[in-house]
């Protein structure tokens, strides 16, 4: 589907809020979105980063997205706006051309007769709801998905392929949870106890739930365990990556990012706006200050009680120099009690 040039800016106002002005022809068909180096007549493109400036002398695109500033570089068309990046997203949002299921349940569905399943909603091949599950309107479960015992899937969620949500699990609304992620399974909880010298593990069930808010995604193949009394909370607008694995009873506050391969263990509670870097650790019990930044591969062991950026790790080197400075590293305790030595004489 085409899109005028004018519709597409009074878009990217009425989602964002950005003022945004045409220059050129304001009903210049748009089609789809692409790169600037990609990008032809019946596209649209956009410029949020100074370094790809170079690139809009040769670029045939229909529009470009871009900032006052950068105007003087662009002959054509264009949608100038403060946030060239956010006008990107609308923009890709309106073509989004993401394949949608059909608004039926297929006939090898397993719904339960005690579900509550709106009538405009999608239950893909071979999925399953259980018993006084509730599904909203617009909702759309994917092939091979397992929904439990009353969980509640949110207005205009969707649920990708072979997901398993279990039971007791509330998801909000306009959520999105995508493939081969598990949300309520059983967090790690389990009471020690010797016997005749071993050590054993007595499980502790897991009784209580999920409770995700509203406009929330949940990257492929992430687990979001259940909590062991209340509810593991994830905020509203929150942002998971791929393979991410949440521990029971952590709280995640609003608007929070997480990127991919990250561990955080149980009941660490996490404040609003935070960003967290892939693949980092944090451990469990933890207390972590709103809009806190933590870089990638950080290990996360105490509580952050002031906003700022935290990191940890090494940054990759040559091999060579890696091992020198492990091989330093390795005697910097010797070299320590020698300097304090020295300085007690």
């Amino acid at each position: 589907m085409s899109y005028q040039l004018q519709q597409l800016a009074k878009k990217i106002t009425e989602l964002s809020g950005i003022t945004v002005e045409i220059v050129g022809d304001p009903t210049t068909n748009i089609d789809k979105i692409s790169t600037i180096d990609k990008a032809g007549s019946k596209d649209i493109t956009f410029l949020a980063n100074a370094k790809y400036k170079k690139h809009l002398e040769n670029c045939s695109a229909g529009a470009v997205i871009l900032a006052e500033s950068e105007l003087d570089a662009w002959s054509g068309s264009a949608l100038v706006m403060s946030n060239p990046y956010v006008g990107f997203a609308v923009v890709a949002q309106v073509l989004d051309n993401t394949p949608q299921q059909p608004m039926n349940i297929h006939p090898s569905a397993v719904v339960s007769s005690t579900a509550k399943v709106s009538k405009n909603c999608s239950i893909a091949a071979n999925a399953v709801v259980e018993d006084d599950a509730v599904i909203g309107e617009n909702v759309q479960i994917g092939a091979g998905c397992f929904v439990g015992r009353g969980t509640m899937l949110g207005d205009n969620s969707r649920v990708w392929p072979n997901t398993t949500i279990y039971h007791g699990v509330t998801l909000g609304k306009n959520c999105t949870v995508h493939s081969n992620s598990v949300i309520g399974a059983d967090g790690f909880g389990y009471a020690p106890q010797s016997i005749d010298g071993d050590q054993h593990w007595i499980k502790i069930p897991q009784l209580g739930g999920v409770t995700i808010g509203d406009n929330t995604e949940i990257g492929a193949s992430t687990t979001i365990d259940r909590g062991a009394i209340d509810d593991t909370v994830i905020g509203q607008g929150v942002i998971i990556d791929n393979q991410i694995q949440i521990g029971h009873n952590v709280s995640i506050g609003d608007y929070t990012a997480i990127a991919a391969g990250t561990m955080i263990a149980g009941s660490t509670k996490i404040g609003r706006n935070v960003t967290i870097g892939g693949v980092c650790a944090i451990s469990g019990h933890l207390t972590i200050v709103d809009k806190a930044f933590i870089t990638g591969r950080s290990f996360v062991m105490k509580d952050i009680k002031e906003v700022g950026v935290y990191s940890s790790g090494m940054p990759a080197t040559t091999n060579k120099e890696w091992r020198n400075n492990t091989a330093r590293y390795r005697k910097l305790t010797e070299l320590f009690d020698r300097v304090k030595k020295l300085e007690n004489k």
